[in-house]
């Protein structure tokens, strides 16, 4: 682990466990992140991806194992580290009878700003957040992407070092959800760390400089999207002709540019052939030019790469739940952080096992 304060990571866990009775959300979960990333943790509905970001923020204590967040132990130095963290939650915890503004100071006041630097670290946020124009509307009124910018705005209000999103984009739309990743980015680029969970793959292929897919409370792998992508296999050349006569000769024009010990596959219900390819580009024109010197009509003629779904199905066996995006159990991480009660008050492992 790091010197208290000098975090060579900014998120670290080391055998993190959390059990409820006989139930183990955590099974010795590890994680590194380091700082100014954004680090996506994947994982099937019950993996643990809440759960860890509940430990990790300090609103629930682990059974075992060791986690520090910007350097300071998330159970002996839980103060030190809510003084450096944001979270934002699965849905957007915001006031809809007040103005974007009036939310914004009201939290600042609430972190114990005085009334006039609330005042300017709202200005401060709307313009950043792209708010400034909404700014003394009643919330009740914003989009749903404004609402989780003015969602993301609050937890931001100490600039925290780290930043937790559980499923930041739950129930937004393509546009509301471009508004966000645009605001992660922006975040990112001021160098604060986020720590993003989400089960929608192409978020964490666009925002996630490395990710972790979890499942059943372990860490089963960790790499970039890419490295990811490349572990489930190389780029796949795709023809489809327009009469099923010509199948074979499309067969035997990728077998020229497959890999070797790779035979091309062919679907003759969906006049289809497809081969894995190392060198894809020459291989696609290559491909191209044999085909059409042979008079072979096409519908399509493609590159076809990896996908992280592919990937999640791959590691997990099954394809991530969009509909039921959700935590892994009913633990909730809505709304911006604020310092919680006293440690020694939280729920006992009893008591949050009746939660369940």
């Amino acid at each position: 682990m790091s010197p208290p304060g000098n975090p060579r990571y900014a998120i670290h866990a080391e055998a993190l466990r959390k059990r409820y009775r006989e139930h183990h959300a955590l099974d010795g979960f590890d994680l590194a992140v380091p700082p100014g990333t954004v680090y996506g943790l994947l994982g099937p509905n019950g993996a643990g991806k809440t759960t860890a970001v509940r430990i990790l923020s300090t609103l629930l204590r682990p059974t075992g194992g060791r986690a520090e967040v910007a350097g300071f132990d998330v159970r002996s130095r839980p103060r030190e580290v809510r003084r450096r963290i944001g979270l934002a939650g699965q849905y957007a915890a915001v006031d809809e009878v007040l103005t974007g503004r009036q939310n914004l100071v009201t939290f600042g006041r609430l972190f114990h700003l005085g009334k006039q630097p609330a005042h300017r670290r709202a200005a401060e946020l709307l313009d950043r957040f792209g708010l400034t124009e909404a700014a003394d509307q009643g919330v009740k009124g914003y989009s749903g992407g404004m609402r989780r910018r003015l969602d993301l705005a609050a937890s931001m209000i100490l600039a925290p070092q780290v930043l937790f999103l559980d499923e930041p984009t739950t129930g937004l739309d393509p546009r509301g959800r471009n508004e966000v990743w645009e605001a992660v980015r922006a975040l990112v680029a001021d160098g604060t760390t986020v720590l993003l969970t989400t089960q929608y793959l192409d978020e964490a292929d666009r925002l996630a400089d490395r990710i972790a897919v979890i499942e059943r409370g372990r860490k089963i792998a960790d790499d970039t999207p890419g490295g990811l992508k490349r572990a489930v296999g190389e780029a796949r050349i795709e023809v489809v002709v327009r009469h099923a006569a010509d199948l074979p000769a499309a067969v035997a024009a990728l077998a020229r540019v497959a890999d070797a010990g790779a035979p091309p596959e062919a679907d003759p219900a969906a006049r289809r052939a497809s081969a894995p390819v190392t060198d894809p580009v020459p291989a696609l024109t290559g491909t191209a030019r044999t085909l059409h010197g042979q008079g072979v009509e096409l519908e399509d003629l493609g590159l076809r790469r990896p996908t992280l779904d592919e990937v999640f199905l791959r590691l997990t066996g099954r394809r991530p739940d969009r509909d039921a995006a959700g935590a892994d159990h009913p633990e909730r991480t809505d709304g911006p952080t604020a310092e919680p009660a006293d440690p020694a008050a939280e729920p006992t492992d009893d008591k949050e096992a009746a939660e369940l």
